[in-house]
């Protein structure tokens, strides 16, 4: 993950889960998307021009300030999610549309891959009209372009408030290589991105 603020790595090195609004850099702008775990949401966006920070976290729930043993329970409502910061001129949002579709299996609900639960459905949730109208857009181009048969069930939603996890999964691909290939493997979700996406899978 690239961290955009002293401030965010700071309150993320104490390990606090607090609601947080995130200051853009002038001129950048806010995606966030569910896509299963959150380590894996991370790569994929981290290596685009233009991304300057991956966040993963909490979203979409009822709980205030939720832990990591809540959200996995199920009972809070969050799934987990992924936070980014970008630079518009840099990478459209339409770009980073194409990156979630082809990282997560949109045709099954309240799962992804080895993972069940509520926690870890898929789901974009916009931050203004703009990024609402681009996201239905994306998902109807898929719609008529997909190379599988299963409808898409992944919704779209107006963001709410965003809780970073734990500094422990952040960067955790990056922290722990050899568990986190390991989880990714065995969970999966390459072999079923390729399914899915054939040589379009998690670019």
């Amino acid at each position: 993950m690239k961290r955009f603020s002293a401030f965010l790595a700071a309150f993320l090195s104490l390990g606090a889960v607090a609601a947080t609004t995130v200051t853009v850099p002038p001129g950048q702008a806010v995606a966030t998307f569910a896509g299963g775990c959150f380590w894996c949401m991370e790569p994929p966006f981290d290596k685009l021009p233009g991304v300057t920070a991956t966040i993963s976290g909490y979203t979409g729930g009822r709980k205030v300030n939720p832990r990591y043993a809540e959200v996995s329970s199920g009972a809070t409502g969050h799934a987990e999610a992924v936070q980014i910061v970008y630079d518009p001129k840099k990478v459209t949002y339409e770009k980073l549309l194409e990156v979630f579709w082809v990282n997560i299996d949109p045709t099954v609900k309240d799962r992804q891959f080895c993972d069940g639960g509520t926690q870890y459905r898929t789901g974009i949730f916009y931050h203004d009209d703009a990024q609402r109208k681009a996201a239905e857009a994306s998902k109807a181009a898929i719609e008529k372009s997909k190379p599988f048969k299963e409808p898409i069930v992944t919704p779209i939603e107006m963001a709410g408030t965003f809780y970073p996890a734990e500094d422990y999964h952040q960067d955790y691909y990056q922290k722990n290589p050899v568990r986190y290939q390991l989880y990714r493997s065995g969970c999966g979700r390459d072999a079923r991105l390729k399914q899915l996406w054939g040589d379009r899978a998690g670019h």
